[in-house]
């Protein structure tokens, strides 16, 4: 469970006679975070680290893009 913000995020299992922790996550700093945390809700996240080790590649590089996006677009 998200708020429209993606500021909190729901921990455990979420239904009828449930108990939930919801733990606050945190804010992105520019774009690059918020395209992280798109990849990773889409599953594209795992799917490049998956390709990039199928040719041969420690890493995806998708830290260091983050990074890059994250000063080029930061957040006020």
């Amino acid at each position: 469970m998200e708020t429209s913000d993606n500021t909190y995020k729901a921990k455990g299992k979420i239904g009828v006679g449930v108990t939930t922790t919801i733990v606050k996550t945190e804010e992105s700093k520019g774009l690059g975070d918020t395209v992280e945390k798109f990849t990773k809700a889409t599953g594209l996240y795992t799917l490049a680290g998956m390709a990039a080790k199928f040719v041969g590649k420690e890493d995806c590089g998708c830290g260091q893009r983050k990074d890059k996006l994250n000063n080029m677009f930061p957040y006020k």
